[in-house]
């Protein structure tokens, strides 16, 4: 091999996570073997498995990363302390790396560019040492909070700790040391891993790209299934700073119904969500995208012209209604300064653009059944 490319690999985490998959089947056979299986084992496992992925997604990534709602220190440290069992560094080190994926998505600069291809995504990216010029420089909000600068300097105790010596004790008054590192420690941290991973990697790939195509990222319900509520990727590249995934209410996103069963009971606060126009617009311009290589096949000129039309009109309607909203809530903030007449005529203004939205959505509905209807 290359010298070069082995003064490249990162002779830490390299063994790390080729030899926890070796050791996981070897303590769940000592376990077998030596205990017997306890199927009790497993509801801790499951607990650990949640704590810990959902410390990732709701900790590491939407709170901390972007910032999408506002929590006390009591959950922050929970956060750091579960976070940590996952082993993937600290917080620190995975928002700074996080921020840099969306600063330089899908560029050589972004640490998990899927266009390196899928293994590079997921997990080869953490077997190269980190460029020169990225080593020890971190997000500076982050590197001033003294409870991550804590958690920052102890990770390696922490996280040996949360993932291997917890899990050993409540083995123990379990009756099974070896089951509580075999499952509530490995064989849960080895399930985390490529669960949360699969963000970086498979949401890059499978699924759609329902709100943008500047990036890779994909919408996939699937995908929501095995990353905790973080498979609606795509809608997350756009609206990064919102607390959810998922938009509707029958979307698989538990990580948003943690942070706003938190906010339920005064434990989570401010959470942050995108208008509803933006995302109405957002989506609205995509699908003109996806019309607009259709019509290339109708040579349809009137019909081209009457889809751009309708949604350039949809689009002001619904930057009319957006700002009708936000002058709203600027008379509800400010008792001192509520101006009836005023107030009447902007709820007047907002009613009537959301009949013509409702009026002029129908009407894109029948020309793009036009469409259909030419291309049959």
């Amino acid at each position: 091999m290359n010298k070069n490319i082995l003064k490249k690999i990162d002779w830490v985490t390299l063994p790390f996570f080729v030899i926890t998959p070796i050791l996981t089947v070897y303590f769940i056979y000592l376990y077998l073997k030596i205990d017997g299986f306890d199927p009790y084992i497993l509801i801790p496992t499951f607990l650990f498995w949640l704590f810990t992925g959902m410390s990732i997604t709701a900790g590491y990534h939407r709170l901390f990363s972007h910032r999408s709602y506002k929590t006390g220190p009591l959950v922050e440290f929970f956060f750091l302390m579960f976070g940590a069992g996952a082993f993937q560094y600290s917080v620190l080190k995975w928002c700074t790396d996080h921020r840099r994926h969306h600063l330089k998505v899908d560029h050589d600069e972004d640490p998990y560019n899927i266009n390196k291809g899928f293994f590079w995504a997921h997990i080869g990216w953490l077997f190269i040492k980190e460029d020169e010029k990225y080593k020890d420089k971190f997000a500076v909000d982050l590197e001033k909070d003294p409870l991550i600068a804590w958690q920052h300097k102890y990770i390696i105790p922490i996280s040996i700790f949360m993932a291997f010596i917890l899990p050993a004790i409540i083995g123990y008054f379990m009756g099974s040391v070896l089951g509580g590192i075999a499952f509530i420690g490995l064989l849960r941290m080895l399930f985390v891993h490529h669960m949360t991973f699969f963000i970086n990697s498979l949401c890059h790939i499978v699924g759609f790209q329902t709100y943008t195509d500047t990036n890779t990222a994909k919408d996939s319900p699937i995908m929501a299934l095995f990353t905790y509520g973080e498979g609606y990727h795509n809608f997350h590249h756009f609206f990064q700073t919102d607390y959810r995934n998922a938009i509707r209410w029958y979307q698989y996103d538990p990580t948003k119904w943690l942070i706003k069963s938190l906010e339920l009971f005064g434990m989570a606060w401010d959470l942050k969500l995108t208008p509803q126009e933006d995302i109405l617009k957002a989506k609205l311009l995509m699908e003109g995208k996806r019309l607009d290589k259709k019509l290339a096949l109708t040579n349809s000129m009137e019909l081209k012209t009457k889809i751009d039309n309708l949604l350039s009109e949809l689009s002001v309607i619904l930057d009319s209604i957006k700002k009708a909203k936000k002058e709203l809530k600027i008379f509800a903030e400010n008792k001192k300064k509520k101006n009836e007449l005023a107030i009447f005529e902007i709820k007047r203004k907002l009613a009537e653009a959301k009949i013509n939205f409702k009026f002029k959505l129908k009407e894109y509905s029948y020309v793009k059944k036009s469409l259909q209807f030419a291309l049959a």
